[in-house]
């Protein structure tokens, strides 16, 4: 494996500058945020580069624990703050923790113990990765279908309080509204097992090339992954479907728009 100098990710580095520099020449206003992004990516994958070397060589449950604790919370704030209509109260951080937990944690473990085969199913070198991955990406499928429920819920209110008032239940009444919010939430994973191979090479797969692993062994590898992802994702995706829409109606059946808010960031401007 051929390691990276510090010049070397600071030539790397200068691609970044180059893009806040077009940004600003452009004026298109995102040159803070790509220049705080790339210090933050900086800054907390070399953090978690000391602890996962810390990890390696301890493989000690209750630090795992915590590291997995501190990623879920991370993703479930993450969830949040994608938000454009945000639950009241701490509902918008708890939906997301709990079907990222129910899901990825669930998916992982049963990744580690019954396909992998890991012993202990707790080492480091493979739980971490795994988890990690399947956060990530189970973060993005909740995210989008939450954003969608809330959205459409609110843009179709009218039908909805319509399908009430004509005796339906709650479920009846966003049965439509929640399809279209899990089918928002599992498109991104669909398209990506839909052209890996053939328009880019997934991350996995490409890490365990560049570190010198024989490619059919990556690809198994990724196809693994590609496929508990798929799995975490529809899982997590209706878990948060399912509560967040429960979270829409009182126990009468009334839809309760204001147990939602529009978060700041996308209120419109004044002129």
């Amino acid at each position: 494996m051929i390691h990276l100098s510090p010049w070397d990710l600071g030539l790397a580095s200068l691609l970044v500058l180059l893009l806040a520099g077009m940004s600003w020449r452009l004026r298109l206003g995102v040159e803070g945020r790509v220049l705080i992004a790339a210090a933050r990516s900086t800054l907390q994958l070399m953090l978690v580069g000391l602890v996962l070397k810390i990890l390696f060589n301890q493989t000690s449950l209750p630090l795992i624990g915590l590291m997995a604790l501190v990623m879920l919370s991370a993703a479930g704030f993450e969830v949040m703050q994608r938000q454009k209509r945000r639950y009241l109260g701490h509902w918008g951080y708890s939906i997301g923790v709990f079907s990222m937990f129910l899901s990825s944690f669930s998916v992982t473990l049963l990744a580690l113990t019954v396909i992998i085969g890991v012993d202990p199913w707790y080492q480091p070198q493979y739980l971490i990765p795994l988890l990690g991955m399947l956060l990530g990406n189970t973060m993005s499928g909740v995210a989008i279908a939450l954003d969608n429920l809330t959205r459409h819920a609110w843009e179709s209110r009218g039908p909805i309080e319509a399908r009430l008032l004509a005796g339906g239940t709650w479920e009846q009444a966003i049965e439509g509204v929640r399809r279209e919010s899990l089918r928002s939430g599992l498109i991104p994973i669909v398209n990506a097992m839909g052209t890996a191979g053939l328009v880019s090479l997934p991350g996995m797969m490409t890490g365990q090339i560049l570190a010198g692993g024989p490619p059919l062994e990556a690809a198994k590898y990724q196809l693994m992954i590609m496929f508990l992802i798929a799995a975490g994702t529809g899982l997590g995706s209706m878990a948060a479907v399912w509560i967040g829409s429960r979270r829409l109606f009182d126990e009468r059946h009334r839809l309760r728009l204001d147990r939602l808010r529009v978060s700041e960031g996308s209120k419109p401007r004044p002129a």
